[in-house]
């Protein structure tokens, strides 16, 4: 009998953890390229039920049966959202369409193969330095201009260009004076020089990147999974616009709710067992 009740616990456990995933996904609507994430669950491992009373070896297999549910992880949807326009001259956003010959992404950007391989669709990013001078990824294209004339986020990463280094104005130049040109250089409009090019990096499996905080991520591994873009690489970058959350409000209240029900499901059930626990110890019992 109390299989059913560490069942009901684990999906308590679980719902609870996919109630904060997707909480956490609300609050972050408003936040400049933050990408959803969805709450994995997996089975425990099957329990096979045999009856009893018979010989060994000689038991009917009766079936499989799920012990639990597990809250294993939550995963990242890396899919473009929307672009807002800001008419500000220092936000940019990224419009990516990366393509794979002979593959058709569905729309969750993902393709599984007949054989059962799954590819994920390629995905563009904006690349920074952070305070301690390690490369990571963002698309908040919300940048400024530190004291030293550098470009920068909000936490104070540099925003890398095409040669590694941190683009840097030269004094006396304003974000107004930079216009975005097809291969993304940021030229001075006063003088017609360009002052760097932003380096786009491309992560062929977005699914390898870490979350970090701040809009940025860190890349698992030995980086070889990432990528300067190619010219035929379907990436654009719009200035004037920043890349809105692909969070989808009307799903995730859904996805809310479902979750309460859920957990409260399993709240009743073990609820029932304490009932019946307490009815078997203080009443049969005393039999």
């Amino acid at each position: 009998m109390l299989r059913g009740l560490y069942t009901a616990a684990a999906g308590m456990v679980a719902q609870q953890h996919r109630h904060d995933t997707v909480t956490n996904n609300i609050s972050n609507i408003n936040t400049t390229g933050y990408k959803q994430n969805n709450a994995v669950t997996r089975s425990f491992p099957d329990m096979l039920l045999s009856l009893t009373g018979v010989k060994e070896g000689e038991g009917k297999v009766i079936g499989h049966v799920n012990t639990g549910v597990f809250a294993e992880e939550s995963l990242q949807i890396n899919l473009q959202g929307d672009l807002t326009q800001t008419n500000r001259s220092n936000d940019f956003a990224i419009l990516s369409d990366i393509a794979v010959p002979g593959i058709t992404f569905d729309a969750s950007g993902k393709y599984v193969a007949p054989t059962g391989e799954t590819t994920f669709q390629p995905q563009a990013f904006f690349t920074v330095q952070d305070i301690d001078g390690q490369t990571r990824y963002t698309r908040n294209g919300s940048f400024n201009l530190d004291q030293q004339g550098f470009l920068t986020l909000s936490d104070g990463s540099k925003v890398l260009g095409t040669n590694g280094a941190p683009i840097k104005l030269q004094p006396g130049t304003s974000m107004d004076n930079l216009t975005l040109n097809k291969e993304h250089q940021l030229i001075n409009s006063a003088t017609g020089a360009s002052v760097g090019q932003l380096l786009i990096t491309r992560v062929d499996n977005p699914n390898e990147l870490i979350r970090e905080g701040n809009g940025k991520f860190t890349l698992k591994g030995n980086g070889n999974n990432a990528r300067a873009i190619a010219a035929n690489d379907r990436v654009e970058v719009r200035q004037g616009y920043v890349e809105r959350s692909n969070v989808d409000p009307s799903q995730s209240m859904v996805d809310l709710m479902s979750a309460a029900r859920a957990y409260e499901a399993n709240q009743k059930v073990i609820q029932f067992y304490d009932k019946s626990l307490d009815k078997a110890v203080n009443e049969v019992g005393r039999i």
